[in-house]
């Protein structure tokens, strides 16, 4: 759990700073494009992010890789907070591009919330999938701009940009479950389905 978490703890690192560029770039899609580094480096290094893991315990729904999803939430969430905290008050300039961002995201209805964390959760999983089965970053260069730029909601990403806003709200809270919730929901997608498919396959034969 320790190791799980020191993972994550890595990793919401590093969706920090790809956070924190992004708000630092007039252009979003410089800006998008740019934080693909998050990913990348996450990837290459093999630290835990949440939407990162999820998405494949479909193949393998044991205690073991619970923990790992788990952990690696937890220590993303530590890392964020912290990381947030620190860019608002070294950087207070990207801490009022941050509110600006995260007062937007609290206007959205849950329904709306739902469905961009769904979309997001789907692209991260064909991202880390993609690297973990063909070792190509194509996906992930592609991936995480079509999220951002589409307008869809990454669960870490957001912890990153309501703490550098500094709100701290039951609101805010209700926001970042329903979006870890459906990031999840759009994580096992696939896998389920292409599981299902492999099922009824194994079935007609």
């Amino acid at each position: 759990m320790i190791k799980g978490t020191i993972n994550g703890i890595m990793a919401g690192i590093l969706i920090a700073i790809g956070g924190s560029v992004f708000l630092a770039c007039e252009s979003r899609v410089v800006g998008a494009v740019l934080f693909t580094v998050a990913l990348l480096c996450i990837c290459y290094k093999g630290y835990g992010l949440f939407t990162g893991k999820v998405g494949f315990l479909p193949e393998q729904c044991d205690k073991d890789n619970w923990t790992v999803v788990l952990t690696a939430l937890l220590g993303n969430l530590i890392a964020t907070a912290l990381c947030g905290w620190a860019i608002r008050y070294g950087l207070p300039n990207l801490g009022e591009v941050a509110e600006t961002l995260c007062a937007a995201k609290l206007t959205q209805t849950v329904g709306q919330t739902a469905v961009r964390g769904v979309f997001c959760g789907i692209l991260m999983y064909l991202a880390v999938s993609i690297f973990r089965d063909h070792q190509s970053i194509a996906a992930i260069l592609f991936c995480v701009p079509v999220f951002i730029l589409s307008g869809f909601e990454h669960s870490i990403a957001d912890m990153f940009y309501f703490a550098a806003a500094g709100i701290v709200s039951l609101k805010a809270c209700g926001f970042l479950w329903i979006v870890i919730l459906s990031n999840a929901a759009g994580g096992i997608l696939l896998p389920l389905l292409s599981k299902l498919t492999k099922e009824v396959t194994s079935n007609a034969h």
